[in-house]
């Protein structure tokens, strides 16, 4: 891995980790004491954070700093094709319970 990978690894995975804990980047900036510029600029993998700031991001986010840097991270949303399959299935799955409760009701209603 060459220095622009580890930074965008970083940057993926501190994304990730704080997706995960559905934190918005203004929340972690808090809680981390940076600025909302600097996560966004480490998450897209433009700037790597001093071990003084690694520290802080990860008691932000509430881990170990070598969490930090670990490559298999699961996304923290799953890939847009699978967002329309989800939403397709939630469709069908919502009309489906729709007619099976009105077939109960009117079996009642009768």
């Amino acid at each position: 891995m060459n220095g622009n990978e580890v930074k965008a690894a970083l940057g993926k995975n501190i994304r990730n980790l704080r997706l995960k804990r559905q934190f918005t980047q203004a929340e972690l900036a808090e809680r981390a004491d940076i600025s909302i510029i600097y996560i966004s600029n480490i998450e897209r993998g433009i700037k790597y954070p001093k071990p003084a700031i690694l520290s802080q991001i990860a008691e932000g986010l509430e881990v170990e700093i070598y969490e930090l840097f670990k490559v298999n991270h699961i996304p923290a949303a799953p890939p847009k094709d699978n967002k329309k399959l989800i939403n397709r299935l939630s469709k069908e799955m919502t009309r489906k319970i729709t007619e099976t409760m009105n077939d109960v009701f009117r079996s009642y209603l009768k």
